[in-house]
């Protein structure tokens, strides 16, 4: 589109239409055009072109001749059109998307000049997303730079983090502390703060770790959830504290991924109305042309789902049509909104529209030509045009406007609605009320026998009652992982209050979406439940986990060859080594009430560690003497021992169901007249935490006679037994049966462990 037909377009503002009959409130969008000066009032969110300064257009002037009137080469088609009239004459919303423009071409540059000089990164969706990328953090999105964490702000993703450039590049024109020049100089660069993918733990304005492609969809969707939940919460007819929006780009690879389907499905479900998808549709993944393996329409995917979709076919010469999009997103109230934008990956360069754009870096000659076709080859890499932080700053500056007009408001949500506010603070403090610890239900040896998922089961309904941010639920186990919280409505559409989560059968979806929950960092609690063996299918989320530092409780149940009759595909074996070989991750098996009561204490202390509390499906034998809530902390303990002073001449260490299995096997031992110590090695990650002191005095080593027992796979319990220590584990798949008979099968049984004992005992 020529630049003379771009000026005679009128502009239309993000704010400057009317809402929608639908839209009873006239919140047509939480954000503002910045151009625009915006009222106060809840009942007009509407906003009015603002008057261009004749200072503000003198201070562009020179850069925009220079870059717009300069005639064309006779060798090279440049990327920016000259105009064909006099920049003195043009209206104030022409002359602005000139500097829009202009500011679109540093943004290039800079991707360009950050990948030559790290020789390394992802410059395609970059490039190919610039403009998008500009509009959202110069025009649309609400933020304050200088207070990267207040809690009403929009949440940007970027589900394709391999774009990771180009927001590293957003955030240091917005004004963001936490991108420097020089930290775009070392992108990709050890203990740099521009990792190779976004992290929200190394970079501030970061919201969540992407990469893994589609991860960043279910977390966007977890976001949207907590604001939507909030929301329902606690604003008020007089006075709305939480009201903001959550953006996501994702890509071809997003696309293609299955977490995506799952986690656009729920949306839809829930019309999570405040949830903005931008699908960068560039027709290119890593190995080529995406036609080489999808060929579906993916607008009719989410319009089937139930998504407003929409197309825009050209933003690199025309952002009307994207301004239009989020128009339309803003105006509806009853579905998420999915706007495909056709973009050039690798635009300006010679690869431009193909695969090999997508990562590298460009030949010296491309540079230059990628220079001349935005008359920038006279500058030194990594300059700024002035006028460019300027232009951010008056986002800036409007961000944190609203961000002392929310305090204002929050301070008169204080005065008239005390009780709801004292709850909010709660939960902007971490979301855990002093003394929240004491109401977990104890346990004595007279209590009946019940499962530990049915001890969890009370732990959470009792913990609910005290946590104002406890929220979750199961992929259609719910009845099964009973964590059905009693007295707490369903989360829907009609009940966006609720605190039950039905996620149907979606396990990966549903622990991508509970990371979006937890780093909402608004004090919410999220849990995921479903069974053991089905961890498989959230493995890259709860990696994720970890690494984001996001606190999900991932409760799973029918955690061993215990739950019998379901058979092989449905008995974890390998899954409790796979999760305690994730870093930062907490792995609890607890063996009766009061271990599963100290597991949950836990893991709600820990907010910036996930944790698994991995529960089992039949009763345990007893609630066992000798076990402690408080000592779980410390990951491993004795239960029992009958050695005095002396040393045992043998430790039994279990977990869980099979912890029953340890201490009476001591016991026919001991009337043998054996020394034995019984240890609950309840949490290995805890344990290994502990000071060396500690760890000897529970496992002395001059004890070497140990045996383990927990039916699963026996890798990493050489660690705890030693080189003349037996673990008895399961090397096999399970078998189906009743679970005694299972148990009897693989040798979990007290006579079992009882012989084994003894051989080790009769050995020198």
């Amino acid at each position: 589109m020529a630049l003379s037909s771009l000026l005679s377009k009128p502009c239309i503002s993000l704010l400057s239409a009317k809402p929608s009959p639908e839209n009873k409130n006239n919140k047509i969008s939480p954000t503002s055009f910045t151009l625009c000066s915006s009222l106060k009032t809840k009942q007009s969110r509407v906003t009015k072109p603002a008057t261009l300064s004749k200072t503000h257009k003198l201070s562009w002037q020179q850069e925009l001749k220079q870059a717009f009137q300069q005639p064309k080469s006779q060798n090279l088609q440049t990327n920016n059109d000259s105009i064909d009239c006099n920049i003195d004459d043009i209206d104030d919303e022409s002359f602005q998307k000139l500097v829009d423009k202009r500011c679109v071409d540093n943004v290039r540059m800079l991707i360009v000049d950050a990948v030559q000089n790290a020789q390394a990164g992802h410059p395609g969706m970059a490039l190919g997303m610039a403009d998008i990328g500009y509009y959202l953090y110069r025009h649309v999105m609400r933020y304050n730079p200088r207070d990267p964490k207040w809690f009403n702000r929009d949440r940007f993703v970027l589900s394709a983090g391999h774009g990771c450039l180009l927001q590293y590049v957003c955030l240091h024109l917005a004004g963001f502390e936490s991108v420097q020049l020089e930290d775009l100089k070392r992108l990709c660069k050890l203990g740099s703060r521009t990792p190779g993918h976004p992290e929200n733990t190394v970079t501030d304005g970061i919201e969540v770790t992407t990469g893994p492609l589609g991860q960043g969809v279910a977390n966007a969707v977890g976001l949207a959830l907590a604001e939507a939940h909030l929301a329902a919460r606690f604003n008020k007819p007089d006075c709305d504290i939480v009201d903001h929006r959550t953006y996501c780009i994702m890509g071809d690879g997003c696309a293609m991924e299955g977490i995506t389907h799952e986690a656009a499905s729920l949306a839809a479900h829930w019309k999570l109305h405040k949830l903005t998808m931008i699908y960068d549709d560039n027709h290119n993944t890593i190995d080529g042309p995406i036609s080489l393996a999808f060929s579906e329409d993916i607008s009719a995917r989410f319009k089937a789902l139930g998504w407003n979709t929409i197309t825009v076919d050209n933003t690199h010469d025309d952002m009307d049509s994207f301004n239009d999009a989020l128009l339309s997103a803003f105006g509806d109230t009853e579905k998420p909104t999915f706007i495909r934008v056709k973009t050039l990956i690798g635009r300006l360069s010679r690869k431009e529209g193909t695969s090999k754009a997508h990562h590298g870096t460009f030949e010296e000659d491309d540079v230059k030509q990628m220079r001349q076709k935005v008359n920038w080859d006279s500058r030194e890499p990594f300059h700024v045009i002035p006028m460019v932080y300027r232009e951010m700053q008056i986002q800036t500056d409007h961000g944190e406007k609203l961000e002392k007009e929310w305090f204002s408001k929050f301070d008169y949500f204080k005065t008239n609605y005390p009780e709801e506010a004292a709850e909010f603070e709660v939960l902007l403090s971490g979301g855990l009320p002093p003394n929240w610890e004491t109401c977990l239900p104890e346990w004595s040896v007279t209590d009946p026998v019940d499962a530990t998922r049915g001890y969890s089961e009370k732990c959470l309904n009792q913990l609910v009652k005290v946590l104002p941010g406890l929220i979750g639920g199961s992929a259609d186990l719910a009845s099964s992982n009973k964590v059905y919280l009693q007295g707490s409505q369903d989360f829907q559409h009609s009940s966006f209050y609720g605190r039950n989560i039905r996620y149907g059968v979606r396990e990966h979806a549903m622990a991508g979406i509970s990371n979006g929950i937890a780093l909402h960092r608004s004090g919410l609690i999220p849990f995921a439940a479903t069974f053991l063996i089905f961890s498989d299918y959230m493995k890259n989320s709860i990696r994720l986990s970890a690494l984001s530092h996001a606190g999900v409780i991932y409760i799973m149940t029918h955690d061993s060859i215990g739950l019998g009759e379901d058979g092989p595909t449905h008995q974890p074996i390998e899954q409790l080594a796979g999760l305690r070989a994730v870093p930062r991750l907490l792995v609890f098996r607890p063996a009766d009430g009061n271990e599963t009561a100290g597991a949950y204490r836990e893991a709600i202390t820990n907010r910036d560690a996930p944790s698994v509390i991995a529960l089992s499906r039949q009763k345990v034998a007893a609630n066992l003497e000798g076990t402690s809530a408080n000592e779980v902390e410390k990951g491993g303990y004795i239960i029992s021992d009958n050695s005095g002073k002396s040393l045992p001449d043998i430790i039994l260490i279990g977990t869980g169901s099979e912890l029953c299995l340890c201490e009476e096997s001591a016991k026919m031992l001991r009337k043998e007249g054996r020394r034995v110590r019984v240890v609950s090695l309840v949490c290995w990650q805890l344990f290994n935490r502990q000071p060396k002191e500690y760890k000897e005095h529970v496992l002395p080593s001059s004890v070497s006679k140990r045996i383990s027992v927990e039916a699963g796979s026996s890798m990493g319990w050489s660690e705890y037994v030693g080189r003349e220590g037996i673990v008895m584990g399961v090397e096999e798949f399970g078998a189906s049966g009743a679970y005694l008979d299972t148990f009897k099968k693989f040798g979990f049984t007290e006579e079992n462990v009882t012989r084994v004992a003894k051989s080790l005992l009769s050995q020198y």
